[in-house]
């Protein structure tokens, strides 16, 4: 069964409702450490007090059923991938906008998640990602190097299946930048190619546009508190003088609903000289 056909989408009359700001895209990406019931359910709040949300990308979710009622009951239109198999998904979440679920071709295909939607009567493309962590000592790496080379070369197609219109890919890619810091010696010159295979295909990371020079983490190793800035949000380099704000927001990390923080982005859909506008309205 296709991605499309496994759209999960809720919705209840009466719900709360906050409008969103014209001719912006507010996007949040967020690592939810596979949570149960009872922590999802405080982190579907949480989300829901981050004012203006268009768009929630949630990875390293368990099974989702709970999850997408919960979000369904807050006025939100789930949308996941094909069935996992026991393994985690990542769980798009879209609030006062119609939206369209775009089929890929990248191998585990839970692990990715696309839609087109508009916003302000503007095409959007969003899609969150969730690469697969290093796995056992029996198969390390292997499952995390399939999913990154397939997806390096899916992306182009994907961003033009997504368009037109700005693009937004985001979620926890378990891999740092070149020149992190600090500097984690564990990653391989492959997993630093995965990181630029975004930028060839005409995405640019829209933290490192906003910060060039900041130092900023989403997770703390258990053992070295050393940070690692694993969870990323890519948008086309077309539009990123529309980045209004890319930022972390720690304060879930923080209060302990989940060990990743969130990052959040807003994005300008139409720039002061009108230039975004026409570049989405091809």
């Amino acid at each position: 069964m296709s991605n499309v056909n496994l759209q999960l989408a809720f919705g209840m009359d009466g719900c709360r409702s906050t409008p969103t700001a014209r001719d912006r895209l507010r996007v949040v990406t967020w690592n939810v450490q596979h949570a149960a019931v009872p922590r999802m359910r405080r982190q579907v709040a949480w989300l829901w007090d981050t004012p203006g949300t268009d768009v929630v990308l949630l990875t390293e979710v368990g099974e989702p059923g709970a999850l997408v009622q919960e979000l369904g009951e807050q006025g939100w239109q789930a949308y996941v991938g094909e069935d996992a198999g026991g393994d985690y998904r990542v769980v798009a979440a879209v609030r006062d906008h119609d939206a369209q679920q775009v089929a890929h071709e990248v191998v585990m295909p839970h692990r990715l998640v696309a839609l087109r939607l508009r916003v302000a009567g503007r095409p959007v493309g969003v899609a969150g990602v969730y690469v697969p962590s290093r796995g056992s000592r029996e198969r390390r790496n292997e499952d995390k190097r399939a999913f990154q080379d397939a997806l390096s070369v899916q992306l182009p197609s994907l961003v033009h299946s997504l368009g037109p219109g700005p693009v937004v890919v985001a979620g926890d890619l378990n891999v740092v930048e070149p020149g992190h810091r600090p500097h984690h010696k564990v990653f391989g010159a492959w997993e630093y190619d995965f990181y630029r295979s975004f930028a060839t295909a005409g995405l640019a990371d829209a933290f490192r546009h906003a910060h060039p020079d900041a130092e900023e983490h989403s997770w703390f190793g258990r053992r070295s508190a050393l940070g690692y800035r694993f969870d990323h949000v890519f948008t086309s380099e077309a539009y990123l003088p529309g980045v209004v704000t890319c930022r972390y927001l720690h304060e879930p990390r923080l209060s302990g609903l989940s060990d990743h923080s969130a990052l959040q982005l807003e994005l300008l859909l139409e720039g002061e000289s009108g230039t975004h506008a026409a570049a989405s309205d091809v």
